[in-house]
C-alpha cells in the first residue's frame, strides 16, 4: 500500500468520507507531491506542530515544516497559530480539499484536470458518501424576507442572526461553479467565517470583507436565484454557500443523485394562494431549484414533499401569492454545534471510534436536551465513548 492510499484511508475516517476510487487517487497525486503525502500521514484533524508531525511521519522537522507550508499554501491542509507555533491539520474532502484549491478560480490545465476528476468522483462515490447518513452535513436556510410572519422564526433560521455571531468574514469563488461550470450564475458568492476564514485570507485563497459586504453577497445571491446552505448545526455557523442545482455538491445530491439525505430541508414549505396567483411561471421556470412547482390552468401548485423550503419562489412573487408556512410535521432540529453534528454523522456511518483519535481530544457528552433527529446517534456516541474509556 502506497502513501496515497494510506492518506485516503485516513481521510475516509472523517464523517464526510473519502471512499476508494481511481479518480480520487489521481486527485491526491495531483494535489500532493509524494513527499507531501508522506508528511500528511503524520497529521490528524486537529492541528499539530511540525515537530509532532515529523515524529509521527518519521521525517526531519524542517522537512515536515516545508512540506506543511507548501500544502497549506495550496489549500489542501489547514494551518493556524497555536500556542505561538504554526500547527497543521488535515482537511476533509468536503468542505476542504475539493473547494479550497478552486477558491481563486480555475482556468489552468491543473484546475481543468482536477475539475474532471472531481466530477467523476462525485458521480462514482463521493456524492452519495457525503449524503450517506440520516443526519445531513448541510441544511437549507430560507430567504429571510420570505418567512417573516406571525409564526416564530427560530434563530438558526434567520441569516441576519447567524451572521451577527460572526467575527471574520471572507469571500471566495464558488468552487462548484468554477469546476463544474454548468451555468452562468455568480461565482463570487462563497462566504466563509471566523477561523477558516482567517486561514483562507492568510494564504491568499479568499478576501477579507465586512459584514455589510457579506449582506450584499446574500442579496445578490437571492436575486440570482441561489439557495442558501450552511452547516447543519444551530450555533457557530462556519460557511454560507449560495448554491445552484446544476453545479453545487449539496443540491446535486438531490437534483441529480436523488439522495433523500442530501441535505436538511428548512422547517418551511411554500404554499400558493390560488386567488392571487396569475400563473406567470416565474416560480416554476426561474426560481424553484428542485422542480417542486408546476403551473397548470393558470395557477401554480407546490409539491410539498419535494419543496426544500428555500423561499426563493416567495421572495420573487410580485403578486405575493406564495407564502412560506411551517411544515405540518416539524423537521428535526439541527444538532447544537458543528462538533455534535460531526459526531452524529460519524456514529451513523460506523466510523466514530476511528475518527475520535484523529481529533486528539476527549469526547464531551451531549447534553440531555431531548433534541430530535440525533438521538440514536447520541446513543452510539455514548457507547463508543465507553468502549474507548473517554466518556
Amino acid at each position: 500500500m502506497d502513501d496515497y492510499e494510506r492518506l485516503r484511508q485516513i481521510l475516509h475516517k472523517h464523517p464526510t468520507g473519502a471512499p476508494p476510487s481511481e479518480a480520487f487517487q489521481e486527485i491526491l497525486r495531483t494535489l500532493f507531491t509524494p513527499q507531501e503525502a508522506h508528511v500528511a500521514l503524520g497529521m490528524g484533524f486537529a492541528p499539530r506542530t511540525a515537530q509532532k508531525i515529523a515524529a509521527v511521519a518519521a521525517v526531519v522537522e524542517d522537512e515536515a515544516r516545508i512540506a506543511c507550508e507548501s500544502m497549506a499554501n495550496k489549500g489542501v491542509i489547514f494551518a493556524r497559530r497555536k500556542d505561538g507555533q504554526m500547527a497543521y491539520a488535515l482537511l476533509p474532502t468536503i468542505p476542504g480539499i475539493f473547494e479550497f484549491p478552486f477558491m481563486r478560480g480555475g482556468g489552468t490545465p491543473v484546475h481543468d484536470r482536477l475539475a474532471r476528476l472531481w466530477e467523476q468522483y462525485h458521480r462514482e462515490a463521493l456524492g452519495n458518501e457525503f449524503a450517506g447518513s440520516p443526519t445531513p452535513f448541510a441544511r437549507i436556510v430560507p430567504v429571510e424576507q420570505s418567512v417573516h410572519s406571525e409564526v416564530q422564526v427560530l434563530p438558526y433560521e434567520e441569516l441576519s442572526v447567524l451572521l451577527d455571531g460572526v467575527q471574520t468574514f471572507a469571500l471566495a469563488q464558488c468552487a462548484c461553479r468554477v469546476s463544474v461550470a454548468a451555468c452562468d450564475r455568480p461565482r463570487d458568492v462563497c462566504l466563509i467565517f471566523d477561523r477558516t476564514a482567517e486561514f483562507l485570507i492568510e494564504r491568499g485563497l479568499a478576501d477579507r470583507i465586512s459584514r455589510a459586504q457579506a449582506d450584499e453577497v446574500v442579496r445578490r445571491s437571492e436575486q440570482a436565484g441561489l439557495v442558501h446552505t450552511t452547516s447543519n448545526n444551530q450555533a457557530g455557523v462556519t460557511f454560507l454557500c449560495n448554491c445552484c442545482p446544476c453545479c453545487c455538491t449539496v443540491l446535486r445530491g438531490l437534483t441529480q443523485l436523488e439522495n433523500p439525505n442530501a441535505f436538511a430541508r428548512s422547517r418551511w414549505r411554500a404554499e400558493v394562494d390560488a386567488e392571487l396567483c396569475v400563473g406567470c411561471g416565474t416560480c416554476e421556470q426561474e426560481r424553484c431549484p428542485v422542480a417542486a412547482v408546476r403551473v397548470a390552468d393558470g395557477v401554480a401548485t407546490v409539491d410539498a414533499e419535494r419543496c426544500i423550503g428555500c423561499g426563493l419562489c416567495a421572495s420573487a412573487c410580485e403578486q405575493q401569492a406564495v407564502h412560506m408556512l411551517p411544515r405540518p410535521q416539524s423537521a428535526p432540529e439541527p444538532p447544537e454545534t458543528a462538533a455534535e453534528a460531526g459526531m452524529c454523522i460519524a456514529a451513523e456511518k460506523g466510523r466514530l471510534e476511528e475518527f475520535l483519535p484523529l481529533l486528539e481530544r476527549q469526547l464531551r457528552r451531549f447534553s440531555p436536551s431531548g433534541r430530535r433527529g440525533c438521538e440514536a446517534s447520541r446513543r452510539r456516541v455514548g457507547e463508543a465513548a465507553k468502549r474507548l474509556a473517554i466518556g
